[in-house]
């Protein structure tokens, strides 16, 4: 992707405003200056990562210090420029936090999609599905539940068609990955 420092629009002339507008919602990415009027950069940083916003930042400024871009760069930041800032440098930025951005928006709809079908399982189903992800057998399902061999299959064979998993090792490494466990929400 090619990218002109004259796509990049929306500025805002404080973290406030930057707030109360639509922008944080429609942005793949913010610069933001580390000293802004009002709330600074990293405090806007903060609010947005307390609001699991998942817009990459990239920090510009002027006056920061190592501790600044320590802070940032630990909190998240796709990049931390000193000005002036060097435009090919800034849309190899802007470049990276798109690229983070569609992967946070992938996974985020990843899941979505898979708390969603989770919701469709029947609570017996989700305890079948969290014996299972732990590694046991069918047979050791059954006893955990008090049921039937034969009726484990059946669930599994249930949660499997609802999960949408093609196979059992796909169905394994989504619940692990969305920590499907009996003591664990997936919302």
């Amino acid at each position: 992707m090619q990218l002109d420092l004259a796509d990049l629009t929306a500025v805002r002339k404080s973290a406030e405003e930057f707030l109360d507008s639509t922008a944080g919602r429609e942005a793949s990415c913010l610069i933001a200056d580390i000293r802004m009027p009002g709330m600074s950069g990293l405090d806007l940083q903060a609010t947005l990562r307390c609001e699991s916003c998942l817009l990459p930042i990239i920090f510009i400024t002027g006056l920061g210090d190592i501790p600044m871009a320590v802070r940032a760069m630990r909190e998240g930041a796709i990049d931390f420029l000193t000005k002036p800032v060097d435009d090919v440098a800034l849309l190899k930025s802007v470049e990276r936090a798109f690229q983070q951005y569609r992967e946070g928006r992938r996974q985020a709809v990843e899941h979505q999609n898979f708390a969603t079908r989770y919701k469709t399982l029947t609570p017996r189903e989700r305890q079948v599905l969290s014996l299972l992800v732990r590694g046991l057998l069918n047979k050791q399902v059954g006893f955990e539940l008090g049921i039937t061999e034969y009726t484990v299959q059946i669930h599994r064979a249930h949660i499997m068609q609802k999960m949408e998993a093609d196979s059992f090792a796909t169905l394994v490494r989504l619940a692990a990955r969305f920590a499907v466990d009996p003591s664990v929400s997936v919302s």
